[in-house]
Parts: C-alpha cells; sequence; structure tokens
C-alpha cells in the first residue's frame, strides 16, 4: 500500500503540474513569440521547442526532486492510511497522458519507417555530403528530405536532381544537413510524446523557424540564397509532401504561407538582415546559478511544504 500511495501521488502531482503549466504555456506563447522576434531564428526556433517542452521537464524535475523524496522521507511506512479517490483518479490521468503519448510517438516511428522504406526502396547510394549518406530515391515526392534519427540521410529524388543545376543542389543538400546537425527529427519525435491539446499552433510555430533556420545555415551569400530560393521554387512544382513529413525533414513545406515567407527571406538576404541581439550566455548562466542556490537553500523546507500538500491530497 505504501508503493501503491508513492505512485498514485507522484503522478498526481506530475499530472497537476504538467496540466497547469502547458495551459500556461497555450495561452502565453505567442506573447513571447512576439518579443522575441528580433532574434536570429535559429534562437527562435530554440526557444519555441524550449517553451514547448518546459511544462514536460519541469513536471518531471518536481516529481523526481521533490514529491518523490518528500514522499520517501516523510511519509510513515507504518500508517496504513487508505489511498483517496483524488490521488487514484488523478494518478490514473497521469498515467493515460503517458501512455496516449507513447502510443503517438510509436505509431509516427512505425508510420516514417514505413514510408522511408518504400520511398528508399531501389534506391542507388550517392556521394556522402559531410559524412552523411545521400540516397538517390526513385519517387518525385518527397523532392529531397532527411530521414532517420539515429542514423539520418537524405533522400533525393530523381526529379529533384533533373531540375535543379548544380549550385541550386548544394544548398539544398546543406538545408537537409542543417537538420540532422539540429537533429529535428528527435526533437519531432519527442514533441509526439508530449501529447496535450492546444499545442498545434505552437509546434507549427516551430516548424517553421526550423526551416527558416536550415535555409540560413545553407547560404552564405546573396548567390547562394538566390539559389536556395529558386531550388523551393522549382521543387514546390513537384507537389505538396504534407503526407510524408512525420518525422522526416522534407525541404518543400506544404504551406504555401511557410513557403512564401521563406522564398522572400532568401531574396532579401543580406549579411546583416539579421539584428545582433541574442539571449545572453552569461543571463542564462547567472539565472541558473541563481535559481540552483535557491533550491539548494529551501531545498528540506520544500519537501516539508510539498509532503504536506500530498497529505491534504491524500485526503
Amino acid at each position: 500500500m505504501f508503493a501503491l500511495r508513492g505512485i498514485a501521488i507522484s503522478f498526481s502531482v506530475f499530472f497537476l503540474v504538467y496540466c497547469a503549466l502547458s495551459l500556461a504555456v497555450a495561452v502565453s506563447w505567442r506573447r513571447i513569440h512576439g518579443r522575441i522576434k528580433h532574434y536570429r531564428v535559429h534562437r527562435i526556433a530554440d526557444l519555441l521547442f524550449g517553451i514547448r517542452i518546459f511544462p514536460f521537464v519541469a513536471a518531471a524535475l518536481i516529481t523526481a526532486a521533490l514529491t518523490v523524496p518528500s514522499f520517501l522521507l516523510l511519509e510513515p511506512r507504518a500508517i496504513h492510511e487508505p489511498l483517496g479517490g483524488a490521488p487514484l483518479a488523478l494518478g490514473i490521468c497521469g498515467a493515460i497522458l503517458g501512455a496516449i503519448g507513447m502510443a503517438k510517438a510509436v505509431t509516427a516511428l512505425r508510420r516514417a519507417s514505413r514510408n522511408v522504406s518504400g520511398w528508399t526502396k531501389e534506391a542507388e547510394a550517392g556521394t556522402p555530403v559531410a559524412k552523411i549518406p545521400v540516397l538517390r530515391i526513385r519517387p518525385s515526392i518527397p523532392a529531397m528530405a532527411t530521414a532517420g534519427i539515429l542514423r539520418p540521410r537524405v533522400l533525393v529524388s530523381g526529379s529533384a536532381e533533373s531540375l535543379l543545376s548544380e549550385c541550386e543542389l548544394k544548398t539544398t543538400l546543406r538545408h537537409e544537413i542543417a537538420h540532422i546537425r539540429r537533429r529535428d527529427n528527435l526533437k519531432k519525435l519527442f514533441l509526439c510524446f508530449l501529447a496535450f491539446p492546444g499545442m498545434r499552433a505552437l509546434e507549427s510555430a516551430w516548424l517553421a523557424a526550423t526551416e527558416m533556420a536550415a535555409d540560413d545555415a545553407a547560404v552564405s551569400s546573396a548567390g547562394e540564397a538566390l539559389d536556395l530560393a529558386a531550388a523551393l521554387i522549382k521543387l514546390s512544382r513537384l507537389g505538396s509532401s504534407e503526407a510524408v513529413t512525420d518525422l522526416t525533414a522534407a525541404f518543400v513545406q506544404s504551406s504555401p504561407s511557410i513557403m512564401n515567407t521563406r522564398v522572400e527571406r532568401l531574396i532579401g538576404w543580406t549579411e546583416q538582415r539579421e539584428a545582433p541581439q541574442q539571449l545572453s550566455i552569461r543571463y542564462a548562466l547567472g539565472v541558473t546559478l541563481i535559481t540552483t542556490t535557491f533550491f539548494a537553500i529551501t531545498y528540506v523546507h520544500l519537501l516539508s511544504e510539498l509532503h504536506t500538500a500530498t497529505e491534504w491530497l491524500m485526503r
């Protein structure tokens, strides 16, 4: 019974914290997004991803670092306290939420594996780029994409090779390599696991930012930017890649607004296009140090207060 109470309390606290923070993120992320638009686009992508995973990370840390220790250290083992209906119901909800997320992640993995297997059937090995394997595939869609998480590779269709010039092909390959270096497919898998309603708009904004970040990483001059814009326009005529983007980074996005924005940014490319303002590493380290020090000083008190709260929940 002691172990059952501990599991129920842990899942209950995780569920309550995760839902509360997720609701706060769903309501407030647009305001934060509006204030960080002057940052470099790759930092915007990192911040949006951090905002999206913050509820899960915070709930997991609070559960592991505070809830479980407070229960193990302060809860009497000899007492025969019945398990109340509230922690049992909340614990079940937390377990169901985790199961839904796991099912979504497994489903996405299976779908991606099935799609990639179909695309790479009868594929031919191309010249590796930055030690990343390149495969020539027969289907025209996706025209170009990054597939795989542990063993990523770039897929290039014969249609893309015939449509693009040598310079255009090189810049699109660099775009896909940027996705691999940023581990965007792994991040997509993690987001599949974090099941919570109302987050689609935030995730869409993050996806758009990742594409623009990969665009910026692929070009270093106005000429290369124009080559990448031309490649976007040419490959978009092959068709939509909407149905094949699960856990893959397709070069051509299905959303016309995202495509237009990317092309406009590339056409207007300049070396000083992005403002130099960015998050200060010293500021981030300072906040981390202050937060760690605060928790270290108040840890025992926090354990006591949390145990009191969970005792109320048990009743």
